[in-house]
């Protein structure tokens, strides 16, 4: 027991354990919650997109000396803006629209990698680097995620009706076109927050994973919201806990949590899983024979 409690307590000693467990909490719970629209919305292909084209920003951010979280919110809108533009003056669809400009931007970004001098590792902005996040890098955070919990609260009734009937929410009076700005603008800036833990190639787990386990386990949306950020949370701890003891990467391990979540739910979700469809099968089966529509032999 006391062993156990010594695992738990020993991060906490540690300033950077202190401050990467705060921000992968915080990043967690945010992109639990609007993964959740996303999922409903089908905007998968889309959270991928803008988590890589925002790298150039990034990489032009720290070259004139701007906070991350500058370049890469203004690269992270640019993308949205760019894919509605091609793919509303074009014959190229909006998936194909997505996978050209989300690739050419990540690009661009990997080429000013490779040639901009730096005492920096800009390749953390790849693969995270949350043990290594500074003091001001936490209120940018924390300031981001209030502004979307914020955002999330006022317009909260309608985004859910935006994400299960668009002609419904048009019909009431609600602009269809603002709402789904006001999503993507705030996928720019849960991207931005997730950065720091997990890095721009996992940032699209992060904003799709919990969404889509919680998916599986309910058909009642408040409750998903609910489910998606507790095992969000809980796989950001016990990645930032595993990457302390086991000496792993922290945003490969927080994923890596958030997938064995999904696997179980996928497996055993009563209801939508494959243990529940394979019961109810059963269930079907007999109650077919009970009535007397007993199966043949082939």
């Amino acid at each position: 027991m006391t062993a156990l409690v010594e695992w738990f307590v020993l991060p906490f000693q540690f300033d950077f354990m202190q401050r990467a467990l705060l921000v992968s909490v915080v990043a967690g719970a945010i992109c639990a919650v609007l993964s959740c629209w996303l999922t409903l919305i089908g905007w998968s292909l889309l959270g991928d997109a803008v988590s890589h084209a925002v790298l150039p920003g990034v990489v032009l951010a720290y070259l004139f000396g701007l906070p991350f979280a500058a370049g890469a919110l203004v690269f992270g809108a640019g993308s949205v803006a760019l894919i509605s533009v091609v793919n509303r003056t074009s014959r190229v669809k909006e998936d194909a629209a997505i996978g050209i400009v989300f690739t050419a931007l990540f690009a661009v970004g990997v080429v000013l990698i490779s040639r901009i001098p730096s005492d920096t590792d800009l390749m953390h902005i790849l693969f995270g680097n949350v043990l290594g996040v500074s003091d001001s890098e936490i209120v940018q955070i924390l300031i981001m995620a209030a502004v979307v919990l914020v955002a999330v609260a006022l317009k909260h009734r309608d985004l859910t009706l935006y994400a299960f009937d668009r002609v419904h929410a048009h019909a009431i009076g609600l602009n269809p076109r603002r709402l789904e700005a006001l999503l993507l603008g705030m996928l720019s800036v849960t991207v931005v927050i997730a950065l720091q833990a997990v890095g721009i190639i996992l940032v699209v787990a992060m904003v799709i994973i919990p969404g889509a386990t919680a998916y599986l386990l309910t058909d009642r949306f408040e409750r998903m919201l609910l489910i998606a950020a507790t095992v969000s949370v809980a796989a950001s701890v016990l990645g930032t806990y595993a990457s302390f003891h086991l000496n792993i990467a922290t945003g490969g391990a927080i994923v890596v949590a958030q997938a064995c979540a999904f696997t179980l739910a996928y497996l055993l979700s009563p209801s939508h899983g494959i243990a529940g469809r394979l019961a109810a099968g059963r269930s079907a089966r007999r109650t077919r024979t009970g009535t007397g529509d007993v199966p043949t032999a082939a």
